[in-house]
């Protein structure tokens, strides 16, 4: 841009450093005493702080001398708002846990959506794969919830990609709905049955609720949406619906995000199953690929690594998750060094019960760091990208965020850089070091999602926080229904049963789900 031709309306982030992105070799792209130029949602031009302020004086000026400028954040696999936690469902393995769920009491998705798009906000989270339960009740009431949803990340401004879990069989547990409900007592297996029928559909069915979704969210003029499919995961997903997901995906030129190989359990259903790995199983229908992301993916093997790394596929690691329900650490260095593209998610809430990127990263990182003078953990630079880059890559917006470079979105987060290195932080500290090991939620100063302000002066700009919590805290103190507390009841008495179908798994050494697979490789 020539002198003094700013339009209206453009907008300066200035910073003591402006981190642009990790480049392959691992290295941080900072401009030092730099600025970002951003108009019409877009970023212009990144150069010298002072040449850009005298070439754009008309241009609204954000961030100080001293800050951080940064890309947003992702968060690339998440569920839902109030935790479950706050719902009063304890931390269990999965398969002891998701049955749980069926006690929750309803909140307004939007409400709930919204509660946890602040969180994600606050920690500098700009995108976010929300990955919704799936439908259940009647049809002509689907899009409710989606509807719903989507609204809520757009009132806030956030750049949210949507899919629903596909599930199709097995419902409760790793083995038929009508066989399990057989050796249930009459009163619970009645009480299952009919939740069953009210979230029964066919393949067909879910096909046209994911068209339906792709018209409405699919890529709206604002840029803000995406929608993407989410085949559950091998044991709850038909053979039928992988290859209807496959093609629609196809078709529509959409990612896919699958639950898998979340937890031992999982990996023996698919040896059951498939007499094999679940990895090569999705190989052998055509799901593998660039276009695929596996979350979790804790209990892959080595060739099922060999075999994601051949085939372009890209991991979500949700760290907290496999700590908090018991399912094991990642092998994240080894999706790396295999050359997978992995990227972060919180999933239904981090190691603090909330929706924390920062701590999030912190973690992830800390956890892949195996003893050893040779060993070589992965660096800060490596989470970071896993945060923003990658994430962008397996949500659907690879072309606008993840990195600040011009033609991209203006998604873009002020660390408070003078807060973060009080009272002292040596010279030679590495920024992305001291960004990861040392960033808090208080830092984030602001949030800019697609050149708009949504965290300014660590305020939520786009809605008002404090109301917002007190109609949810309104809602959930009151008494539960009739209804609802029979349901409560009920996933209660089920927990037996459930752990008795899973009694006689074989499976593997319980402490390799806690010893790094880094050291026993």
């Amino acid at each position: 841009m020539s002198e003094n031709t700013a339009k209206t309306g453009s907008t300066i982030v200035r910073g003591r450093h402006v981190l642009c992105g990790i480049d392959d070799l691992d290295r941080a792209e900072i401009i030092s005493d730099g600025a970002v130029l951003v108009e019409a949602g877009r970023i212009v031009e990144i150069g010298p702080a002072a040449e850009l302020i005298a070439r754009n004086p008309h241009a609204e000026c954000i961030g100080q001398a001293s800050d951080l400028v940064m890309p947003g954040l992702v968060n690339a696999h998440h569920h839902t708002g109030l935790t479950p936690l706050q719902h009063g469902t304890p931390f269990l393995p999965l398969e002891l846990w998701l049955p749980r769920f069926m006690g929750w009491r309803a909140l307004d998705p939007y409400l709930d959506t919204l509660y946890s798009a602040i969180e994600m906000v606050e920690s500098g989270v700009t995108t976010v794969q929300h990955i919704h339960g799936g439908p259940t009740g009647p049809r002509e009431r689907w899009l409710d919830a989606p509807d719903a949803i989507m609204r809520a990340y757009a009132q806030i401004g956030m750049r949210a990609s949507f899919s629903f879990m596909w599930r199709d069989r097995n419902r409760v547990v790793y083995g038929a709905d009508d066989a399990f409900l057989a050796k249930l007592p009459a009163p619970l297996r009645e009480q299952l049955a009919a939740i069953l029928a009210n979230g029964r559909t066919s393949v067909e069915a879910l096909s046209e609720h994911f068209e339906a979704l792709a018209e409405r969210w699919g890529n709206p003029t604002d840029g803000l949406s995406r929608v993407q499919l989410a085949p559950a995961n091998l044991q709850w997903c038909t053979r039928e619906s992988l290859t209807a997901q496959r093609d629609l995906a196809h078709r529509h030129g959409v990612g896919l995000h699958m639950h898998l190989l979340e937890t031992p359990y999982q990996r023996r259903f698919a040896e059951i199953d498939t007499g094999g790995s679940a990895v090569r199983h999705l190989a052998d229908l055509g799901l593998l690929g660039p276009t695929m992301t596996i979350g979790h993916g804790i209990w892959c093997s080595d060739a099922d690594i060999a075999l994601l790394a051949e085939t372009g596929t890209c991991v979500c690691h949700n760290a907290s998750s496999g700590l908090r329900l018991r399912s094991g650490i990642a092998p994240v260095r080894e999706f790396e060094r295999a050359g997978i593209p992995v990227a972060l998610g919180i999933d239904q809430a981090g190691i603090n019960d909330d929706r924390d990127m920062l701590q999030e990263m912190r973690l992830a990182w800390n956890l892949q760091r195996t003893p050893g003078h040779a060993y070589e953990p992965l660096s800060e630079a490596r989470i970071f990208r896993m945060a923003s880059e990658h994430g962008a890559a397996t949500t659907g917006f690879a072309e606008l965020t993840g990195r600040l470079e011009p033609g991209r979105a203006a998604d873009i987060v002020v660390v408070d850089w003078a807060q973060l290195a009080r009272p002292y932080l040596d010279p030679d500290t590495e920024i992305v070091s001291a960004l990861v090991q040392r960033a808090r939620t208080g830092m984030i100063r602001d949030v800019l999602i697609a050149g708009r302000h949504v965290l300014r002066g660590g305020r939520i700009a786009t809605i008002d926080k404090e109301s917002l919590l007190g109609e949810i805290e309104a809602a959930m103190k009151r008494p539960p229904s009739e209804a609802e507390a029979a349901r409560r009841a009920f996933v209660k008495a089920l927990d037996p049963h459930l752990r008795a179908f899973y009694a006689d798994w074989p499976l593997p050494d319980a402490a390799d789900a806690f010893r790094s697979f880094n050291a026993r490789r």
